[in-house]
């Protein structure tokens, strides 16, 4: 039987996302706001009768300000500016829907594990068990400037990741799950005794007390991860359920499929219980040249100067110094590796100038852009799946909410008909749906 398919909407909780300039499209948001509920929960909706495993929020703590040494450019072209706190919509999704679930990136890096834990307990109890935690450690110069610390050096960084999901696990494990008595006539609620006391004192964290949070419907949420790096890979090969990557064909992805296959082993795991997330971005219309005029309409919109202001904020170099000629194979980054890979193979191996790279990059991250029918999106999905060795996709927005709404009543029934999506939810949580085959 061939492998079903799962789907996230990969969005922010802001004006623009992850193609740069999108705002300005005549279609992007018409009679919407993204400040208003009823934006989110139109969008949810849509997913929801997508069947969609969920919505994936991504997040930023601070505006960009690697390029020029200034946030300005950042600002200016709206690139991922402004951003509002992502867990803030999680009750408005979730509220809006019955069985969608939300995966919400929140930074280890300014807050401490115990009220992290607190806030995903609780979000997962509102939810009725449909919430994931994207884990993330903040990567760019601009958050960490804007809680007015110095970057901490990426092994740091990892060591402290480390430890504060161990503090994390020791809090969400420590109810036992009959700690709850609700005896009204002695008035006991719970059983001190199976409640236990966490005591961690370790090289970064420290906490005593116990978790003020009732075990919710999944216990703990559902814990992605999308780390690129050697350490990172080894991070999320430890940790996650699913994980997240971009890369351009089916070539890497099944490098990196068979890359983390062979980690997740080292750390007592099988890895079918993790399911790769890969990204991808869908142009779709009725007929193929429909669709590429749709893709260069987009094109059209992304701002040369608000691409470089975005590179260089997640790859931590200062792209205003570089020749736009100059070929990003021949420049070492600081920033997120994985997703520097993904633009040196974006022409297959071929040289990819600073200039390709911006533009490449500001319409979605590197990640494939599949243009054309259903049919043809259809085909490329299922060759990723079975020779890439996806299990999902993570689908990138271009203009919202009118993309996602394109991609369910046009790409959903033809990978139906073909066998490879599911009719309906069967379970009742988010691990239940992710974890269907």
């Amino acid at each position: 039987m061939s492998k079903k398919i799962h789907l996230l909407g990969f969005i922010q909780n802001g004006v623009n996302s992850h193609a740069t300039g999108m705002w300005r499209h005549p279609r992007d948001k018409v009679n919407w706001k993204f400040t208003d509920p009823e934006y989110w929960e139109h969008m949810a909706r849509v997913m929801e009768r997508g069947l969609f495993d969920g919505v994936f929020i991504a997040d930023e703590l601070a505006p960009y300000n690697t390029y020029e040494g200034s946030s300005d450019a950042t600002v200016k072209y709206a690139v991922q500016c402004p951003t509002h706190e992502p867990s803030t919509i999680v009750p408005i999704i979730t509220g809006a829907t019955e069985h969608l679930g939300v995966g919400v990136t929140l930074s280890t890096a300014f807050e401490h594990p115990y009220s992290m834990c607190r806030r995903l307990s609780s979000l997962d109890h509102l939810s009725g068990g449909r919430v994931a935690w994207n884990v993330v450690s903040s990567y760019s110069k601009s958050e960490w400037d804007a809680y007015g610390q110095e970057m901490a050096p990426r092994g740091d960084r990892y060591d402290r990741l480390e430890e504060y999901m161990e503090v994390c696990y020791k809090l969400w494990d420590s109810w036992e799950p009959d700690a709850i008595i609700a005896d009204a006539e002695s008035g006991i609620y719970a059983d001190p005794d199976k409640v236990a006391v966490v005591d961690h004192k370790g090289e970064y964290y420290q906490c005593r007390g116990r978790h003020f949070v009732a075990p919710s419907p999944q216990g703990r949420p559902v814990l992605w991860q999308a780390g690129g790096s050697p350490r990172g890979r080894d991070f999320a090969a430890k940790h996650a359920e699913a994980i997240f990557a971009v890369h351009p064909n089916i070539e890497r992805m099944k490098e990196y499929t068979s890359d983390l296959d062979s980690r997740v082993v080292t750390f007592d795991r099988v890895p079918g219980d993790v399911k790769y997330f890969f990204g991808v971005q869908t142009v779709v219309a009725e007929t193929h040249d429909e669709a590429v005029a749709k893709y260069e309409r987009i094109r059209s919109c992304i701002p040369l100067e608000g691409a470089l202001a975005w590179i260089s904020g997640h790859f931590g170099l200062d792209f205003s110094t570089i020749d736009l000629e100059d070929f990003v194979q021949d420049i070492e980054v600081p920033g997120i590796q994985g997703l520097f890979e993904s633009i040196l193979y974006a022409k297959g191996g071929e040289p990819v100038t600073v200039r390709e790279a911006a533009q490449i990059y500001a319409m979605g991250m590197g990640m494939p852009v599949l243009v054309g029918t259903p049919a043809e999106i259809a085909d490329r999905l299922e060759a990723y799946v079975d020779e890439g060795g996806a299990d999902g996709f993570m689908l990138i927005a271009t203009y919202t909410p009118g993309c996602y709404e394109e991609f369910v009543d046009m790409v959903v029934p033809e990978l139906q008909r073909r066998g490879r999506y599911r009719t309906k939810y069967t379970g009742a949580t988010l691990r239940d749906h992710l974890l269907e085959s």
